[in-house]
């Protein structure tokens, strides 16, 4: 007899693998292509026909895509409830992906009214479909299955890929043809990715389905933490405080750096001008670019006995992505001087943005099941959503503080500093920090296989 539809595969992998690939692709080119316009958007000038924005004011613009960032993140931790205790988790990504089917093609409407509606049904949705998505990829795998790392890996590219055409497709079209027709369009990818995934539950039987609990599970959760496990959760903390520290700084991209680059940066290719949300493409093109060789680095780097702590490549990951903003430093001298900006300063500081988010991001999730006690578990990768949202939300407020009077060549000078005097401090008590780890990272520990999930999290 052949094998059954869900246990086929295709280069190696499951046919799964590729259903989740395409699925989470769309869902990915519909978010990023909504960011990518959304602050452009909001601050456009009020007008009749496609080209009218709302006219809000850049700090207005500003609070409202920190709340909406923050949110996104946030609602994860109930979308993780709701696949655990009662839909599963594939039930939970259709609904997740319905919700934002909705989101996208209410904002294609105009109206203030829509916008909102939109707004509200894409965090419900991203909420819904974020967390439980990539669970499922490590559902297609048993415990200890060598091709795990590679199907995440697999899985991480399409996430880019949907994000690079996002930028450059709807960016183009929300900002040359019509806001609207851009909204639609993300719209559109997302109705592609949710009848990919309805067509491929085939491949997707006995994956991401409920669970249920044994009597027992309560009993176990009553016994009280051990002094390592005291420990291990004084670093989480700190590691929590870091993820925020480090998206704080990281999420200007779409806001603060967004407005920068459409106001103040020669976007003259060419001599053709690119539209500002194009080069939101930067950061996912450059980790398709350098993925690979980062991580290869890292391997290296480790085999020859040097620290590779998760804290340690945090810390590094943030003093290199916050030695970005000093090449921001330096576009906005250069602006200051003769009214715009070279590009170069824009690609260089993205480049070092991404090398930082390759070096920090793909461990603070592995990092965080590594450390949380059993029976906390959840709850820390809740927590680690949430630090994820406030930090997008510290990055608003940072950006209304930037456009509000403080002025951008103080703002970017101000977050390469913070972030590298941070960075050298956890840096400085390291040794103190992984001690309290008890050995957590050198443990032979089965979570290890899932250490690429990681990754996804932040794109």
């Amino acid at each position: 007899m052949g094998a059954s539809p869900s246990e086929q595969t295709v280069f190696g992998h499951p046919k799964g693998l590729y259903v989740l690939f395409f699925t989470e692709m769309w869902e990915r080119f519909s978010y990023y292509g909504m960011r990518a316009i959304l602050v452009l958007y909001i601050t456009a000038q009020t007008m009749d026909g496609p080209g009218g924005g709302l006219g809000w004011s850049k700090v207005d613009a500003l609070a409202l895509y920190g709340w909406y960032t923050m949110l996104v993140y946030v609602m994860s931790i109930p979308g993780g409830i709701l696949a655990d205790r009662f839909l599963g988790q594939k039930k939970t990504v259709m609904l997740g992906g319905l919700l934002l089917c909705l989101g996208h093609g209410t904002l294609a409407i105009h109206g203030l009214t829509a916008f909102y509606t939109g707004i509200a049904l894409i965090i419900l949705g991203v909420g819904a479909l974020k967390p439980n998505i990539s669970t499922m990829v490590g559902g297609l795998y048993r415990e200890g299955d060598i091709r795990r790392d590679a199907g995440f890996t697999i899985f991480y590219i399409g996430i880019n890929l949907g994000a690079v055409l996002a930028s450059l497709i709807v960016g183009y079209v929300g900002e040359v043809i019509g806001w609207h027709y851009g909204f639609a369009l993300a719209g559109i990818g997302m109705v592609v990715g949710q009848l990919v995934f309805v067509w491929g539950q085939k491949y997707l039987k006995g994956v991401g389905e409920a669970l249920h609990r044994h009597p027992t599970d309560s009993e176990k959760s009553k016994a009280p933490l051990s002094k390592i496990e005291k420990d291990r959760l004084v670093v989480l903390v700190l590691s929590f405080l870091i993820v925020i520290v480090f998206w704080g700084a990281f999420e200007q991209a779409g806001g603060l750096m967004n407005l920068y680059t459409k106001e103040k940066i020669n976007r003259f290719i060419l001599g053709v001008e690119v539209p500002a949300s194009v080069f939101q493409m930067l950061n996912p093109a450059f980790i398709i670019l350098l993925g690979t060789a980062v991580a290869s680095f890292w391997i290296k780097w480790r085999k020859k006995g040097h620290e590779s702590s998760a804290l340690f490549k945090m810390a590094l990951g943030t003093i290199i992505m916050g030695a970005g903003f000093l090449l921001m430093s330096g576009a906005a001298l250069q602006a200051d001087s003769v009214g715009k900006a070279s590009v170069i300063w824009l690609v260089g500081a993205y480049l070092l943005h991404t090398v930082g988010e390759l070096c920090s991001s793909p461990v603070a999730l592995s990092f965080t099941t590594k450390l949380a006690p059993a029976k906390y578990a959840s709850l820390m990768m809740g927590i680690y959503f949430a630090a994820s949202g406030f930090g997008n939300k510290l990055a608003g407020m940072i950006g209304e503080y930037a456009v509000s009077g403080a002025g951008e060549l103080q703002t970017f000078t101000g977050l390469f500093i913070f972030c590298a005097v941070f960075g050298l401090l956890v840096l400085i008590f390291l040794k103190k920090l992984n001690a309290l780890t008890h050995g957590a990272e050198d443990e032979d520990d089965p979570m290890l296989a899932r250490a690429p999930e990681a990754e996804e999290m932040e794109i």
